[in-house]
């Protein structure tokens, strides 16, 4: 997928002075980090950070509500994006200081030249395979070949439709069907859906049969009673699988502007495990998940939000490989080029 052509579609929430007209006469130069903008955490700094309205990244909206990124000794500028590719488009502008999004457009970003590593996790397995019913029932009886029997007495593929190619949950789709011995190209249909909306919306309408999704998805589609139920959890699928990180470029990680971020990114770690009500109240205005749906899901299995980067390195190495071998990335890249754990260690 070509990232340059792909339209940034964002919703921007100052908490300060635009660094637009700074940025403008800087060129695309995929070297410039932070644009030069931070200075060690001085006041009058500023920092911009990406996020998207998903589960994954929570703790940011719970920064933003509790009033957390007041604490950081810089003015924080947000940007929201839809998708991983648009935030990878914007920091080889130099647009963005931290992302938090998926590992594989970390990956990408890193493997394009970006000077910026991972300096925490926002949550591990996350995703599951959401799927129509009767799969379930057909796999008790035939494994893997499920999928062959499926299309012969519905006359069609089994067709899954999740976030485009080299997201997480495709990743962890095709990772997980080709553990199961069965073809992601062959044997099954992958359509490319743009959103967690969309996602449901594809669902609810009948247009696909199966899904690899993070909540509120899987929330959502059990208290519609649509016939689809949760077939697997990426924590069978891959134990400690990573999903969502905050990616700093070099300069914020060698300022202080990045441990006072990952101090807050912890208390908001900690905010969401200790407060569900309050949680399922700041997704609802945030991400747009009814509170009560959001504290079903906060309850759930897949709400597994934590800050420690350690906690994601193997599932890491797995994704690497598969980004790799796939032409996400032009090479594998190890858990020292992805990863710098000093800054959360440090705290």
């Amino acid at each position: 997928m070509d990232l340059q052509d792909n339209k940034r579609v964002m919703t921007e929430r100052s908490h300060g002075l635009s660094r637009r007209s700074y940025l403008a006469g800087i060129g695309s130069t995929a070297a410039v980090g932070v644009a030069g903008c931070l200075g060690g955490g001085d006041d009058g700094d500023d920092v911009t950070v990406a996020h998207m309205p998903i589960f994954p990244d929570l703790q940011y909206y719970v920064m933003e509500s509790e009033g957390y990124l007041e604490s950081i000794d810089a003015t924080v500028e947000s940007q929201e994006f839809t998708n991983g590719p648009d935030i990878v488009g914007a920091s080889a502008s130099g647009d963005i200081d931290i992302a938090m999004f998926g590992v594989v457009p970390a990956m990408i970003a890193i493997d394009r030249g970006i000077p910026a590593k991972v300096t925490a996790a926002n949550i591990k397995e996350p995703m599951a395979i959401v799927a129509d019913e009767e799969l379930g029932t057909l796999w008790e009886e035939h494994g893997s070949d499920a999928f062959g029997v499926w299309e012969e007495q519905n006359g069609e593929q089994f067709t899954f439709g999740t976030f485009p190619q080299g997201s997480v949950p495709d990743v962890l789709l095709r990772y997980w069907l080709q553990e199961e011995g069965v073809d992601p190209e062959a044997d099954v249909g992958i359509t490319e859906i743009n959103g967690a909306n969309a996602v449901f919306q594809a669902i609810a309408n009948g247009e696909v049969d199966g899904t690899s999704i993070m909540e509120p998805v899987p929330t959502r589609v059990a208290n519609e009673d649509l016939g689809f139920e949760t077939f697997r959890t990426s924590s069978e699928i891959m134990p400690g699988q990573p999903a969502a990180v905050t990616l700093m470029t070099d300069e914020v990680r060698e300022s202080a502007v990045g441990s006072e971020f990952l101090r807050q990114h912890v208390r908001a770690t900690e905010f969401i495990a200790e407060n569900p009500a309050e949680t399922a109240a700041i997704v609802e205005e945030g991400i747009g998940m009814p509170a009560e749906q959001a504290e079903q899901a906060l309850a759930g299995p897949l709400a597994n939000f934590v800050t420690d980067p350690a906690e994601i390195e193997s599932g890491t190495e797995i994704f690497a490989e598969f980004a790799a071998a796939n032409g996400q990335t032009d090479e594998q890249l190890t858990t020292d080029g992805i990863f710098d754990t000093s800054i959360y260690d440090s705290l």
